[in-house]
């Protein structure tokens, strides 16, 4: 199932997360100066898969005749979004040779001869493997060869990736973590402008995840990236630049990246883009107040003019330099999605003044308020920005713009950072289809959640059969003793309980398994307008109810029978009986507790998908848009001069009223409590470690 796939790719993100945390304790380094070298190893470890991916795809081909049977060239490979690696360079080779304390060199020169081989890459790899101690260099390796890698395909190396820099930018790895953009930010982007051809261009590219989300919503079409689009990009930071080389090459994909000083993209148009780029994607650094206005002045990437100028002749504030860019750099019909200030689309006095000319193009299409910690370093809200040039000449839209207030839309990801999940990406980007007219896109986006409920709920069967069977071995293991009947016997009653529960869950999973594979059957009758989807939706509640009820007799059950257990090794001594295999027991438990994670996810992934159906169409019955207070509105220019051509969505769309919540997550809640604790408990570890330590100190 996808989502235990993505579970699975969670759960190794996190060890191998722990293995550089590792690295970093045992090694003495800060981490920006680990963090590198692990990348590359990361890099290393993936190229060799590609390579043999590769080959073994040029062996097939030659003996499928749809090649000449010759020895493989570079373009070979390259055709197949891999390097031609050399021996040397190959991880498993690496790993290979003998211990000779010159393991560090010899991955410096991998690293190099990867660098020969792919010139985009020249002079961005680590090449200081050297001051690391050769064992704890080979233990790491190791550590990063495990069959699961192995056998990862690139899209399971991205993620790494990218988890991994999410993770260094957690801990303030370079540069206070600004060179990552939250992936879930930079999707929201994607999914409103839909970069799918001609030139993209990110002129504040950090670790290029905007190249790297655009290619996974072209390949997520059926479409080869690189025939699609070129990428261009700007980073002022020369380390973070190789980062993004890195990542685009971890992709398979290949980009022109200019690295320097941030004035070049301030006073030069690094790559000459004025006026051709297809699209333009960004998270600029908010509120600069140190550009030279003579520098600017006049650049014809300055349409509007200049925003307010200081007596220092400083632009005050460069938000509008970044946004006027934006918009010059666009080709008639280019479109543009921008991270920016949450006070920018406010500013008074000249910034307003700029603010009004953009608005006044036709080209300003939607803005969408983000409440604040999605942001690693930055806990202030922030608002998306997106143009559209071709809205211009449209006399339908022209005056028309989208204002999204999604502060309300989250999900907790720990104390202090929020993102959104990938439905509530979608569900944003339905909203905007409908304000573009795409109601069928929005349609089956509903089918989609409703199909996925269907198919979940029928395939959560196997984790209640699987959980049936475990919760019988382990009454069946503890019966012997829990059956016998003594003076006092603090276990009759539970004992009887835990029968009750027994027999009331089996019996439900029995009527669950036969509703659920009705409903299988029925779905392919339903209708797949709106009328029908709506229809079939609601005829899912009672079954997402169902998942509710017995979602809490399991959890009812494991815990009777983790009492019983309890009870009878601690109050009567079970351990001693000659009727009680504690060894037996003690796996049993283990393995129904593993069922009942399994169980109470299968079920909670119907009402989920349900659930994300419900928002959809319960906000939007007719399947097309409408104002819904406290979330969008359509605005019209008049409306906007009105406001002092103020672009924040907060201030049109009103406040949602307060009404029960009928369909409160509670799931959720106390997901987010759990996520709360958890966070706490990590920091109280952490200050009674660093408290402890002081103590050592100060003792010496």
């Amino acid at each position: 199932m996808v989502a235990d796939h993505f579970r699975d790719i969670e759960r190794f993100e996190a060890e191998l997360w722990k293995i550089a945390d590792e690295l970093r304790a045992n090694s003495g380094l800060a981490s920006n100066e680990y963090f590198m070298p692990i990348l590359g190893l990361i890099f290393l470890r993936h190229s060799t898969n590609r390579f043999y991916e590769a080959n073994a795809a040029i062996n097939a081909d030659k003996a499928a005749g749809r090649m000449p049977d010759r020895l493989p060239i570079e373009a070979d490979f390259t055709r197949r979004r891999a390097l031609m690696l050399p021996e040397a360079a190959r991880y498993d080779e690496l790993l290979k040779r003998p211990k000779d304390g010159k393991l560090g060199a010899a991955l410096t020169a991998a690293m190099e001869a990867v660098e020969e081989h792919f010139p985009p890459l020249s002079g961005q790899l680590p090449e200081d493997y050297e001051r690391f101690d050769d064992a704890l260099l080979e233990s790491m390796m190791r550590k990063f060869d495990t069959e699961a890698l192995r056998a990862a395909s690139g899209d399971v190396f991205g993620r790494i990736y990218e988890y991994f820099l999410a993770e260094f930018s957690k801990q303030g790895a370079h540069d206070n973590g600004e060179f990552f953009t939250p992936p879930s930010i930079v999707q929201t982007i994607v999914n409103v402008i839909e970069p799918d051809h001609g030139i993209i261009f990110d002129p504040a590219c950090g670790s290029g995840g905007m190249f790297v989300q655009s290619s996974h919503f072209i390949e997520d079409a059926g479409q080869d990236t690189m025939k699609r689009v070129t990428f261009y990009g700007h980073e002022k930071n020369e380390t973070t630049a190789k980062i993004a080389q890195i990542n685009l090459a971890v992709h398979g994909l290949q980009g022109t990246i200019r690295a320097g000083n941030e004035a070049i993209t301030y006073y030069k148009d690094p790559h000459e883009l004025v006026g051709k780029c297809d699209f333009v994607m960004a998270n600029p650094p908010f509120n600069v107040d140190e550009v030279d206005a003579e520098k600017v002045k006049g650049d014809k990437r300055l349409p509007f003019g200049l925003p307010g100028v200081n007596k220092t002749k400083k632009v005050s504030n460069a938000n509008y330099l970044w946004l006027s860019y934006f918009y010059s750099y666009l080709n008639d019909k280019g479109r543009a999605g921008v991270v920016m200030s949450s006070q920018a689309s406010s500013a008074g006095r000249d910034e307003a003044t700029v603010r009004q000319k953009l608005v006044e193009t036709g080209a300003v299409d939607v803005m969408i308020d983000i409440r604040g910690n999605f942001f690693y370093t930055r806990t202030v809200p922030c608002q998306l920005w997106f143009f559209d040039r071709a809205k211009e000449k449209d006399r339908a839209r022209r005056d028309q713009v989208l204002m999204l207030d999604a502060r309300t839309i989250f999900r907790k990801v720990s104390r202090s950072v929020c993102d959104f999940s990938p439905e509530q990406q979608k569900n944003i980007a339905a909203i905007v289809w409908l304000y573009r007219g795409q109601q069928e896109r929005f349609l089956s986006l509903v089918e989609t959640y409703l199909v996925n409920a269907v198919q979940l709920n029928d395939a959560a069967r196997g984790s209640l059969d699987a959980f049936e069977k475990a919760l019988g071995k382990l009454v069946d293991l503890i019966g012997p003793f829990g059956k016998v009947k003594r003076n006092d016997d603090p276990l009759a009653e539970l004992w009887d309980e835990l029968a009750s529960a027994q027999a009331t869950v089996t019996a439900d999973i029995e009527t669950f398994g036969a509703e659920a594979a009705a409903q299988a059957k029925g779905w392919p009758a339903a209708n797949r307008d709106n009328a029908g989807l709506n229809v079939a939706r609601v005829a899912l509640h009672p079954l997402g109810d169902r998942c509710r009820d017995l979602t809490k007799q399991i959890d009812l059950v494991v815990k009777l029978a983790g009492r019983v257990i309890d009870i009878a090794v601690k109050d009567l001594a079970a351990r001693d009986a000659g009727n009680w295999a504690n060894a037996d027991v003690s796996r049993a438990r283990k393995v129904l507790d593993e069922a009942r994670a399994k169980a109470v996810e299968a079920l909670r992934q119907t009402r989920y998908f349900v659930k994300q159906a419900d928002w959809l169409q319960e906000r939007f019955p007719d399947a097309k848009l409408r104002d819904v207070e406290g979330l969008v509105k359509r605005v019209d220019r008049a409306a906007i001069a009105g406001h002092n051509w103020s672009l924040t969505p907060g201030r049109y769309v009103g406040v949602a009223p307060e009404e029960p919540d009928e369909h409160f997550d509670f799931e959720e809640a106390l997901r987010a409590i759990h996520i709360d604790l958890k966070g706490l408990n990590e920091e109280a570890a952490e200050l009674a470690t660093r408290i402890a330590k002081n103590f050592e100190e100060l003792g010496a």
